[in-house]
């Protein structure tokens, strides 16, 4: 172990909020410094790339999977497929073929999903065509990996790219017992969907499912304390998980309005957001229009976007940007999948106290611990506390 004096280990849970957390004795006695965590607006897609480089979406260029790039788009072919009736293009056997396509073919990475309709594919693009869990996964910036690798500094990650969480244990385990690293990248995917089909519920099933999630942690440690006894342990998340109370038919209401895709306008639904590309004035103004007057949502000013780290002068993430208040869930989305009603979702403001994750260590962390970008300044102490204090924006 004379190359592997020291042992960190960061573990990413996803989902796993502040107010879940509130009232549980989860892992207390080995993590004690805690504290909640406030996400950036939108998902994963953005949070997890700042947490990997300190950097909001709008300077490491991650925020959204898709963004509007028609020049650019790797589906720019598919415009000669546009005499095909709706019910061929826009199929589900139809787009299982893309998804093939995408990742097998034109290299859109193994999580690319056509979760935009394939007649308007044309004119988006996919920002993951990477892992982000590898090197030079994050497109805009370097990333801990990058930074570990250029220090030489041995590192692991673990994810749901080549394992389960169950499994992402037992390897974990394995490799910190024969000392293949000092530093230790756990990804644990699988509480998203468990929150996102029980959040609120507290109960018996919540805490079971924590129960199992502390039991096996606590054997990550311990085997990190075989080696180190110092060993440094850090719990954090990406966002929390907020319940749903109401919902709204977005899609139906914008079509309503009468323009048309792609010649008006185009637009890409999520959950909690939608996001809006306009062709000609009366598009923009109807569809605006439009959208201020509903009770579910609200437009957000560039201001607003700037201060929140997401906003693009060259639009690629949207012209214009409709949020829906927290609780609210858009019930006929690409992204969501038919039929899919979940009683949690995230993606709301960052203000929402739903929305915090959280930040739980062994240890004090040497600068302020605030927000899911402050993670990556703790996980730098891996290289030495000069190399925090030197990261330090």
């Amino acid at each position: 172990m004379s190359d592997h004096k020291r042992v960190y280990v960061f573990v990413l849970i996803d989902a796993l909020g502040w107010l879940i957390l509130e009232g549980q004795d989860f892992l207390q006695d080995l993590l004690p410094f805690r504290r909640p965590l406030r996400t950036v607006l939108g998902f994963s897609s953005g949070a997890i790339p700042t947490i990997l480089t300190g950097l909001p979406p709008a300077q490491n260029g991650h925020w959204n999977l898709f963004y509007y790039d028609p020049k650019g788009s790797p589906f720019r072919w598919m415009k000669y497929l546009q005499f095909l009736p709706e019910r061929a293009l826009d199929h589900r056997i139809t787009r299982k073929i893309f998804k093939e396509i995408g990742r097998r073919v034109l290299g859109l990475g193994s999580q690319f999903e056509c979760a935009v309709s394939p007649r308007l594919m044309p004119w988006f693009n996919w920002v993951e065509k990477k892992s982000i869990y590898e090197r030079g996964g994050v497109s805009g910036a370097p990333s801990i990996f990058d930074e570990l690798a250029e220090q030489n500094v041995a590192y692991r990650v673990y994810s749901y790219h080549h394992a389960s969480d169950e499994q992402i244990f037992d390897l974990a385990q394995r490799d910190i017992r024969d000392g293949v690293a000092s530093f230790y990248f756990v990804y644990l995917s699988e509480m998203d969907r468990f929150l996102h089909d029980h959040c609120g519920a507290a109960g018996s099933q919540l805490d079971e499912r924590l129960n199992w999630y502390a039991a096996n942690l606590r054997k990550v440690f311990a085997a990190a304390r075989e080696i180190d006894p110092h060993a440094d342990f850090t719990v954090f998340s990406d966002h929390g998980m907020t319940p749903v109370t109401d919902t709204f038919d977005l899609v139906k209401q914008v079509a309503q309005c009468g323009f048309s895709m792609p010649d008006d306008y185009l637009s890409v639904y999520d959950s909690t957001m939608a996001r809006f590309w306009f062709f000609n004035a009366k598009a923009r103004n109807g569809i605006s229009d439009n959208l201020k007057s509903l009770s579910c949502g609200r437009v957000l000013s560039d201001p607003e976007l700037e201060s929140l780290g997401v906003f693009f002068p060259d639009r690629r993430y949207g012209e214009l940007v409709f949020l829906l208040h927290p609780g609210w869930l858009i019930s006929n989305s690409d992204f969501n999948g038919k039929g899919w009603m979940p009683v949690g979702m995230h993606g709301y403001h960052p203000e929402d106290a739903y929305s915090d994750g959280i930040f739980l260590s062994d240890k004090t962390p040497l600068l302020p611990v605030e927000g899911v970008a402050d993670v990556y300044y703790c996980m730098r102490r891996a290289m030495g506390p000069r190399a925090i204090l030197a990261g330090a924006r």
